[in-house]
């Protein structure tokens, strides 16, 4: 396409990261764009975009007549860019400053410093972002609260050996007796999002058990896995050195480029549209199907659910665009046998986010209404594991953030996804 070649003959060549004092990737100055293509060259804008020192945030595919990318350019390129005079709007005036907008990681005390042993955490925890060492010791205070109806559970290690840390929260059947809802957050490193909003649910589900019924009634019907980190490795690359970060720290031979997407490894249709076999790609899916560390732990966690009690309910937590995704993801013409339920749980649920701050999802199955994801996490899940149903959620917000969401927006995120899956548990 002209404008592909247009792009690639103006825009210089890659542009060296800067670091700041702290060996951290600077993004001051970077604008985020969001750019449309004509549906019939956006595979091919995403394969260039490799070639470009503008950075893949997001893409969607789904619309018929077009498609949007996401993109951060960085202040070296913009006079180029604008010279391209592509259909465009500024999301991000300045990358830098939003990053910078988080704040610094707060410290988390752990409670059993300050009041009594077995207290449930405060919420406190939700007014800030945190280290992934705080969020290990958030997880044990909240297992230490619950203890006769809960576990820390591990499924794997990480490339760099971190253990992939989760909780299993059971009601009064006693666990591993209840079909399994099985939640990740985290699998791409920068969507710092997931974590804390699985990690709501996990305190609802524990502070609620004794109190409520509806919530008593959750617990006793089902047994909840939770990991609220699956890519730690990654997770902590964006706290120490890239904030932007999206892959696990895989490296490979054969190549300088380092990192693979967990969620384009699953081994289920996996070298299909919607993955890329090169290596620096932000969506690389790796040598071979399921080659992933990380991949491995969660999907043997899964692959173990499954052969138990079965999977009633299996959530891929992500971030940005605010949508409910039902499989397939593999396919755009592909149906699940209880699509019609699906549509119907799905436009629920998201009504159900809409009510207390009026945030709109947009439901559907994932490659029609968002974009292809050969090798992705709900089609294994429900056609390997026969899950009842397979989604990926992606939360706050529509762009405006985008990945660096501020903290004042946790809460308000967590509380609205509370609301969801309070509907979707009752209901299912």
């Amino acid at each position: 396409m002209k404008f592909l070649r247009s792009l690639l003959v103006l825009a210089p060549l890659a542009v060296a990261l800067r670091l700041d004092r702290r060996g951290m990737v600077v993004y001051d100055g970077y604008k985020v764009f969001r750019v449309v293509a004509p549906a019939n060259s956006a595979a091919e804008f995403e394969a260039q975009l490799e070639s470009l020192e503008a950075i893949d945030l997001s893409h969607n595919h789904g619309h018929v007549d077009e498609a949007h990318f996401d993109i951060a350019v960085p202040p070296e390129s913009l006079a180029s860019f604008e010279l391209l005079n592509l259909t465009s709007e500024v999301l991000t005036e300045d990358l830098g400053a939003d990053i910078a907008r988080e704040g610094p990681l707060a410290e988390y005390r752990s409670e059993s410093d300050l009041v009594a042993a077995a207290a449930l955490p405060s919420l406190s925890w939700f007014d800030a972002y945190h280290a992934y060492d705080d969020h290990l010791t958030y997880l044990k205070d909240i297992q230490s609260s619950f203890s006769s109806n809960s576990e820390l559970i591990t499924a794997g290690k990480s490339f760099e050996g971190r253990d992939i840390q989760g909780i299993h929260l059971w009601g009064s059947g006693g666990k591993d007796s209840k079909p399994a809802v099985y939640f990740h957050g985290n699998v791409h490193a920068r969507e710092w999002i997931t974590s804390k909003t699985v990690e709501y649910i996990t305190y609802q589900l524990v502070a609620n058990y004794a109190n409520d019924t509806t919530v008593k009634g959750f617990l006793d019907s089902y047994d909840f896995y939770i990991l609220p980190v699956v890519n730690p490795d990654g997770f902590v690359f964006t706290q120490t050195t890239n904030r932007m970060w999206r892959k696990n720290r895989q490296t490979r031979s054969g190549t300088s480029a380092v990192g693979t997407d967990i969620n384009r490894n699953w081994p289920y249709k996996w070298d299909g549209e919607g993955s890329s076999t090169s290596p620096g790609a932000e969506t690389y899916r790796g040598v071979a199907a399921g080659d992933t560390p990380e991949n491995t732990g969660i999907r043997t966690l899964g692959d173990e659910l499954a052969a138990k009690n079965g999977i009633k309910l299996y959530i891929d937590w992500h971030s940005y665009g605010q949508y409910i995704l039902t499989p397939y993801g593999y396919s755009c013409t592909a149906e699940v046998s209880n699509q019609d339920k699906q549509d119907s749980l799905s436009k629920n649920t998201a009504s159900a986010i809409a009510k207390p701050y009026g945030t709109r999802f947009t439901t559907g199955p994932t490659c029609a209404t968002l974009y292809a994801t050969a090798g992705g996490s709900n089609d294994y899940v429900t056609d390997v594991n026969k899950a009842e149903y397979g989604w990926a959620i992606e939360l706050r917000d529509t762009g405006r953030n985008g990945f660096v969401l501020p903290p004042d927006q946790i809460l308000p995120t967590s509380i609205e996804s509370w609301e969801g899956m309070k509907y979707l548990f009752a209901n299912m």
